[in-house]
């Protein structure tokens, strides 16, 4: 069997894109959290973690040797060469991950969540089309609000940091209006229509 197509589901801070995932999940498609899994591999990935505490320092470590991920984003944040060292660690391993994760899905499409995919050029091998989630600027600060428990400014200092909608949506193949008003179940099954054809075009 050929291997599935890859859909990258991104978005900024609060647009929805985990809702979005969440639905494809429901409808059949497996799906790969990067960001989430990135974390993970310092407790997973042996060999990442050594390379990592050998570039910031057993500072970083907690009394069982295991990732003390407040130091290590205490260090990083406050260092811009730093977080691209770390970066130019994690972001191999991720790959690798996602790699055997992907190897193991004998379906048609999977989806690959992430925040910051598109603006990586390392991970543009990874998938085949993008889905961008986007919302009203308010609607998604009243989210992240709501979820995390920071006030409005801390999450306009947040989008700043990442692509504007714009610049995801000029190279999405989708883009997903996530603003509760607009049902989002009958644009995911129309995507998933066209990609699933797609795939079978390269069968």
């Amino acid at each position: 069997m050929m291997g599935p197509r890859v859909i990258l589901c991104t978005g900024g801070i609060g647009s929805g894109k985990s809702c979005v995932v969440r639905v494809f999940r429901t409808l059949g498609i497996p799906s790969y959290d990067c960001d989430g899994a990135a974390k993970d591999l310092y407790d997973r990935d042996a060999q990442l973690l050594e390379a990592v505490v050998g570039r910031v320092g057993p500072e970083v470590l907690d009394a069982a040797g295991r990732l003390d991920r407040k130091a290590l984003s205490d260090k990083i944040f406050s260092d811009p060469s730093l977080l691209a060292d770390i970066e130019a660690l994690v972001h191999p391993a991720v790959i690798r991950d996602f790699g055997k994760w992907k190897s193991g899905q004998e379906v048609p499409l999977v989806v690959i969540e992430s925040a910051i995919l598109l603006e990586k050029p390392s991970f543009a091998p990874l998938f085949d089309c993008v889905v961008t989630v986007s919302a009203p600027e308010e609607v998604c600060i009243s989210r992240v609000v709501a979820r995390d428990g920071c006030t409005p400014e801390q999450v306009r200092r947040r989008m700043k940091a990442q692509w504007t909608d714009a610049a995801r949506a000029a190279r999405a193949d989708y883009i997903l209006e996530n603003n509760d008003r607009q049902p989002l179940l009958p644009a995911i099954k129309d995507i998933i229509e066209k990609e699933k054809r797609r795939w079978k075009r390269q069968i």
